[in-house]
């Protein structure tokens, strides 16, 4: 079944609107019409399956017929704190990381990062960044999309509070005694989240190394290869879904 979404979905009301680009994509690429059916899911969460009643224009109302089950999230928390970077690196960062499951993406500004936006554009890249992380839930069956937040400098991610069981890391391509794989496997409880921050192009600096230990972030590395920024948050955000994803799996297996 195909879905779209919206922000919000009122269930007591019975129907909705939907506008703007789901319902020209709705209408004008799939030419969809009345009593075509599809799921509906919004920003919370909900979703359910709706039925065409009527379209106009660029409007297609829909008639709510039945909730439908969420699928499953990752019990654990994830989110990305991601150094902007050059604009198609960074549209596929948020893209693939939303597939796999981060629930919240943080872009900053760092010493080394290149891309700096204006105030007056950040809304714009906002809003971009979220279209994307939509489109990438619609694809995955994603419950819900990843939050993206406002553009931050680097040490305003580092006074953000967590739980006391958040697990907090950083990429560093200079780090050489722990590697993402040593700090996850021994650990001794399951988190409920893990903040992972990842650098621009040029990466960290030592300063800013030490101001995220200063701040309870653990440095660690991806392997002896250098990879590309955006390469290293899709991976990082990989090695957590696989870590983290189901654990119920494993029991079952048992």
């Amino acid at each position: 079944m195909r879905r779209f979404f919206v922000e919000s979905i009122h269930a007591r009301e019975g129907r909705l609107t939907i506008t703007g680009r789901e319902a020209r994509h709705i209408t004008r690429v799939l030419r969809m019409g009345p009593g075509d059916r599809f799921a509906l899911f919004d920003r919370k969460g909900s979703r359910f399956q709706v039925s065409i009643e009527s379209v106009d224009h660029a409007n297609v109302t829909v008639l709510l017929e039945k909730p439908l089950p969420a699928p499953p999230s990752t019990p654990v928390d994830i989110a990305i704190g991601q150094a902007i970077l050059k604009s198609s690196a960074m549209d596929l960062m948020i893209q693939k990381t939303t597939e796999l499951g981060v629930n919240t993406i943080y872009p900053l500004v760092s010493e080394r990062t290149i891309v700096r936006p204006e105030a007056a554009n950040r809304a714009h890249r906002i809003k971009r960044w979220q279209d994307i992380a939509i489109a990438a839930s619609k694809q995955s069956d994603r419950s819900q999309p990843p939050e993206i937040m406002p553009v931050m400098p680097f040490p305003e991610l580092l006074r953000i509070p967590v739980s006391g069981q958040t697990l907090k890391m950083i990429l560093w391509e200079e780090e050489e005694t722990r590697s993402l794989k040593s700090l996850l496997r021994p650990i001794p409880f399951r988190p409920k989240a893990v903040m992972a921050v990842v650098g621009p192009e040029g990466g960290f600096n030592r300063g800013e190394i030490s101001l995220s230990a200063e701040a309870g972030f653990i440095s660690v590395s991806l392997g002896p290869q250098t990879l590309r920024a955006e390469t290293a948050a899709i991976a990082v955000a990989a090695a957590l879904h696989y870590e983290f994803a189901d654990p119920g799996m494993e029991e079952t297996a048992k």
